[in-house]
């Protein structure tokens, strides 16, 4: 399977039976082409448990990166009060995991790279805000495998493109 012309946010893709899909990734699997079917109750929004469980796994991580000693160089790039960052980051997940796209409703595009090239983002950076999310999500026991490795390898992508050092 191979996306075409994606930002480094796009949703995974997830597959059941191999005929349904939720994301915006794939056309065709193995060179077959597919109907475009979206079942929402499969979306990583709808399985991670909606609304309350992304802001639950939002204020998890901004926890750990209170916290943990590794995500301190982290932690500093971040204003003293988390509050408006806690809530950017859950309208962006909220959106980027399929559900309601609360942060490009107030915001607009969110344009991650732009927007993070006023800080200093290098692999210990990267690998901090990866730590928190990895153990945010470790409490919040999602127990999907499949969901759980696009997830961190989605995130992981997304955070590697956010380096400009």
């Amino acid at each position: 399977m191979q996306a075409r012309g994606l930002a480094a946010a796009s949703l995974p893709v997830f597959l059941t039976n191999g005929s349904e899909k939720t994301g915006l990734l794939a056309d065709e699997i193995n060179g077959e082409k597919l109907g475009f079917m979206i079942n929402e109750s499969l979306s990583p929004y709808n399985k991670l448990g909606g609304d309350a469980a992304v802001r639950e796994l939002v204020d998890r991580f901004y926890d750990y990166m209170d916290t943990l000693p590794e995500a301190q160089g982290i932690r500093r790039l971040h204003p003293a009060d988390l509050t408006g960052s806690r809530d950017k980051l859950y309208k962006f997940l909220s959106g980027w995991l399929g559900g309601p796209s609360l942060y490009m409703q107030e915001y607009g595009h969110p344009r991650l790279r732009a927007r993070h090239l006023p800080f200093k983002i290098a692999e210990a950076e990267r690998d901090a805000w990866m730590l928190c999310m990895e153990k945010a999500m470790e409490d919040m026991g999602v127990d999907d495998p499949l969901m759980k490795s696009h997830l961190i390898q989605s995130l992981w992508k997304t955070a590697d493109h956010m380096r400009n050092v």
